[in-house]
């Protein structure tokens, strides 16, 4: 018989809120934490779970908690997670893993050292056009990868960024970290690693707003020789544009595109084309924004089969830290190119 897990959040925002929403169809929680009272009232209240201001207070209280899920500022994942793994508690962190691979190597090892599970969320994996493209690639029958193109053309504006820890270099990290690491993931996943980037970036209309880019286009060369370009924006006028990803291979071109990689919009193959896909999750509402397809059902899922011993973990820390290595080579590459070295 499977266990019936429990689960605690710390980050009691909207993403800590949507957790919850998907934690209470497999499991209980627990626990919250925040450190704005009014939050952990909230939503402690709601799912009749104990209530805390600090992380601490909470790991210490409540050792009978399974899973903590980290749903605080990206600049926090790394120093909360590692509390919850040494305090002997598997671990499920939104995205991304953290700001850098020093901090994505802690978490590792921590896991490690605890012989605990660390889980990063990776939603857009389990979109249906990203699963179809992706067992086209692992069966073979798109060939050689010759390259690839992601376009990533979104909307914020400055209500988004107001009054918010998002737009700050320490604890939000760039637009590449907080709007589109997910599909830096996917570039990962389908083609592998990144041996060599060039990258230029630049604040059009976010001044005084942000702390780093609200724009950028780089060049990438993949190890296994395939080339590839992303081209990114937030200054998509008063809305989202696109968010899309096309393969040219010996054996195909695919295009998988909509606004979150939602649609399979063209699909060219030597062999059978993709047909009958499911509609797919829709994308998550945050009110005057839409973020990308809502999975965490299926991130759920994946985490308690793991947990149960029927399944293989979706996105594995290292994994999540090779999308934290190539944002950390495109940012350096950038500002090396700004300043005309």
């Amino acid at each position: 018989m499977n266990k019936q897990f429990k689960f605690a959040i710390v980050g009691c925002g909207r993403i800590g809120q949507r957790h919850a929403e998907h934690i209470e169809h497999v499991g209980e929680l627990t626990a919250v934490c925040d450190i704005d009272a009014g939050k952990v009232k909230m939503l402690a209240e709601k799912y009749n779970a104990k209530g805390f201001n600090s992380l601490e207070e909470m790991l210490a209280a409540c050792p009978e908690i399974d899973v903590v899920s980290v749903c605080t500022p990206n600049g926090l994942h790394a120093v909360h997670s590692i509390k919850a793994l040494k305090a002997g508690h598997h671990v499920l962190c939104e995205k991304p893993m953290a700001l850098s691979v020093p901090d994505c190597s802690a978490m590792v090892n921590a896991a490690e050292k605890a012989n605990k599970r660390l889980f990063i969320v990776k939603q857009n994996r389990f979109n249906p056009p990203v699963e179809a493209v992706k067992k086209l690639i692992d069966d073979g029958k798109l060939g050689k990868i010759y390259s690839i193109q992601l376009n990533c053309f979104w909307n914020r504006n400055e209500d988004y960024y107001k009054n918010s820890w998002k737009g700050t270099k320490g604890l939000d990290g760039g637009t590449l970290f907080t709007q589109f690491s997910h599909f830096i993931d996917l570039l990962y996943w389908f083609v592998g690693d990144v041996d060599w980037v060039s990258a230029q970036t630049g604040n059009f209309h976010h001044q005084g707003m942000i702390e780093f880019e609200d724009t950028g286009m780089v060049i990438l060369k993949f190890i296994n020789g395939a080339i590839g370009t992303i081209n990114y924006t937030v200054n998509a006028y008063k809305k989202n544009m696109e968010g899309s990803l096309t393969i040219f291979a010996e054996k195909g071109t695919v295009k998988i595109g909509g606004q979150y990689l939602n649609e399979l919009e063209y699909q060219s193959l030597e062999g059978d084309p993709i047909s009958n896909l499911p509609p797919g999750n829709p994308p998550n509402n945050y009110g005057q924004y839409f973020g990308s397809m809502s999975n965490h059902d299926k991130v759920y899922k994946n985490l308690i089969d793991v947990l149960n011993g029927e399944g293989t973990i979706a996105t594995s820390g290292m994994e999540a830290l090779k999308t934290v290595e190539i944002i950390e080579k495109i940012y350096r590459q950038a500002k090396k190119n700004s300043a005309g070295e």
